[in-house]
C-alpha cells in the first residue's frame, strides 16, 4: 500500500468524525446557519493564503522540474478555491480583508508554516495532503445523497473530478518524497485533529 493510502487509512477515524460533524451536516442539509458559515469562510480565506505559502515552501525545497510544475499547479488551484470564497464574500458581505485569525485557524496556520520553514518537503506534504484529502473526501461523499441548495456550490466545488486531482497529485509527490517516519506520520495527524477543531470553531 502507498505511504499516502496507508497515512489515510490509518487516520480513518478523523474523517468519519468529520463528515457526521454537526457543520458538515448542515452543508448538506442547509441547517447549517449563514453567519456560521459567513465566519467559516473569512476563516478559511485566510487558512488558504497561508496553505498557498507552504506550498510555495515546497516549491522552493523541490528537487525536479516535475516538482516545480506540480506545486505551480497546486498553487493555482488554491487561488480557484479563494475565487469561490470571494464570490461567498460578495453574495453574503463577508469581509475578507484585515480578517483577524480565530485559535483554530492560527493553530493550524501556525502548524502549517512552522513545518513548511524546516524545510523537510515530506514532513511538509504530510502536513498538507490531509487537507486536500479532506476534502475531496468530503465533498464526494455529500455529493452521493441529495444537498441542500444553499450550500451546494461548497459542495461541487470539492465533490469535482478537478479537486480529487489536485488531492490525488499531492498524494503522489508524497509518496515520491516523503518515508514513513514519525515525523510524517505525527503531522498527518496533527494535520487531521486541527480540520477537526477548525470545522467544530464554526458549527
Amino acid at each position: 500500500m502507498a505511504l499516502s493510502a496507508d497515512l489515510w487509512a490509518a487516520n480513518a477515524d478523523l474523517a468519519s468524525r468529520i463528515l457526521s460533524h454537526g457543520f458538515v451536516r448542515g452543508l448538506r442539509d442547509g441547517s447549517l446557519p449563514i453567519e456560521c458559515f459567513k465566519g467559516y469562510v473569512a476563516q478559511d480565506a485566510y487558512f488558504l493564503e497561508a496553505f498557498a505559502r507552504a506550498y510555495a515552501f515546497c516549491l522552493a525545497n523541490s528537487r525536479s522540474r516535475e516538482d516545480l510544475y506540480g506545486f505551480a499547479g497546486l498553487i493555482a488551484g488554491v487561488l480557484e478555491e479563494l475565487k469561490l470564497h470571494k464570490g461567498y464574500a460578495e453574495r453574503w458581505r463577508v469581509d475578507l480583508d484585515g480578517v483577524a485569525p480565530i485559535e483554530s485557524t492560527r493553530a493550524y496556520v501556525d502548524f502549517l508554516l512552522e513545518t513548511a520553514r524546516r524545510g523537510n518537503l515530506g514532513e511538509t506534504i504530510a502536513a498538507m495532503t490531509p487537507c486536500m484529502r479532506l476534502y475531496a473526501f468530503l465533498g464526494r461523499s455529500l455529493a452521493a445523497n441529495s444537498v441542500a441548495k444553499l450550500y451546494s456550490d461548497w459542495v461541487k466545488t470539492y465533490a469535482d473530478p478537478g479537486f480529487e486531482a489536485l488531492a490525488a497529485q499531492l498524494e503522489t509527490l508524497l509518496d515520491l518524497h516523503a518515508e514513513d517516519t514519525e515525523a510524517v506520520r505525527a503531522n498527518y495527524r496533527r494535520a487531521m485533529e486541527l480540520e477537526l477543531g477548525f470545522f467544530a470553531a464554526h458549527a
